[in-house]
Formats: structure tokens, sequence, C-alpha cells
């Protein structure tokens, strides 16, 4: 892998990603002190400094492992998961949803508002790649955050959607895989069914959605 590469990549990652991991677990905190639960705002977990959420397997570690390992076709990271006690929620089974939407919302928000500041860095006859890739990398790296975190299967956001959205029995049922998930859910990736049939279509139409939205201000600005 070339060096110089590699340090461009992750010099034009490095600021999405960032904001990207953060205001996904400081929303997820925000929401739960909302809704009743302080845990992670106790433990100063609801903030926009990035050192809070970093985890140094999963953020640092295994993103370069798998960029080195894959020839960079393949990467996958996490932060530091916000703690919630879901008990401690003023209505816990409808909350939780909210609560585990709030991540994936902050996703799609800043995908919003790194395309923006592409359309008005266009606009403005700007030509500097660094820029621009840094834009698209914002653009791409929240779509992808976005759409991965919706998977429904805990302990995915989307998993803890749907064992709020499903009736008590089925909500139980699908509550038990939890410890399994993330094995279950890295067996999909690595065969390919997420990528293909959740993570490419889903993307496909966060780029639809965006497109949509950023039409008054080409507009405005055309």
């Amino acid at each position: 892998m070339d060096l110089s590469s590699l340090i461009q990549t992750v010099l034009i990652y490095a600021l999405p990603v960032l904001f990207a991991i953060t205001l996904h677990e400081a929303a997820h905190g925000y929401v739960a002190r909302h809704f009743g639960d302080d845990t992670a705002y106790v433990q100063g977990r609801v903030t926009l400094n990035p050192i809070k959420h970093i985890d140094p397997i999963g953020t640092i570690a295994m993103p370069l492992l798998l960029y080195f390992a894959t020839s960079g076709t393949f990467l996958f990271g996490y932060a530091k998961p916000v703690p919630v006690n879901f008990g401690r929620l003023r209505h816990p089974k409808r909350d939780m949803v909210w609560v585990a939407l709030a991540g994936p919302a902050s996703n799609f928000v800043q995908a919003l508002l790194w395309a923006v500041l592409l359309v008005v860095l266009a606009a403005l006859g700007v030509q500097e790649r660094f820029f621009i890739e840094m834009a698209r990398a914002g653009i791409l790296t929240n779509l992808v955050m976005w759409a991965f975190n919706l998977f429904p299967l805990p302990p995915l956001d989307g998993g803890r959607v749907l064992v709020g959205l499903l009736p008590w029995k089925q909500a139980q049922f699908v509550s038990r895989i939890e410890p399994y998930g993330f094995f279950i859910v890295m067996g999909l990736v690595i065969a390919g069914v997420v990528g293909t049939l959740w993570l490419r279509p889903l993307i496909t139409v966060g780029y639809a959605a965006l497109n949509l939205l950023l039409v008054p201000l080409r507009l405005l600005l055309g």
C-alpha cells in the first residue's frame, strides 16, 4: 500500500469520521437524557469531545488493519457505545425507538450539511481537491453510518428500533439475539449480504434524498 496515498486518505476522512462518530454517540446520550435516563450525561458522554467516544480498537486499530488487509476495499469500525439504561426511560419501549434513531438521524443531517458544503464550494468555483474530497468523504461516511446502523438486528440501532416497535412477545425474541448480534452482522457483512441487500440500496436512497433536499439551494445559487 502506497504510504503517501494512505496518509492522504486518512487526512481527508479524519474530520468527517470524527464528527460522524462523535455526534452519533452524543445524540444517543442527549435523547436518552431528554426521555429520563441521564446515565450517559453523568458519565460525561453527552459531549462533542471526540476523545470521549473513541475506542482504540474499534475506531483506530480495526479500520487501519482492514484498510491494509483489503487494499482499501473494505472498512469497518465503531465508537465506544454510549451507556443507556433503558429501564430509566419514562416509557422504555417507546422511548427506546427515539434514542436508537437519534444516532442515524444525526448522521443523515451531517451528510446533508457536507452536501451543502459541496454545493457551495462548486458555486464559489473552489477547485481545491482536498476540500472537495473531504466534503464527498463526509457525505459517504455519514450515509454509510446511517444505513449500516439502521440494519434491523440488535445491538445495532435498527435492531433496537425493531424491538421497540414489535409486540412484547416478538420483541423479547429479537432482544435475545443481542449478545450474538455483532457476530451475526459481521458474518453477514463478510458474506456480502449486508452490502448487497441493505447498504447499497439504502445508500442509493440516501443520495437521492440528499439531491432532492438540495434542489432549492442549487436553484438559489444557480
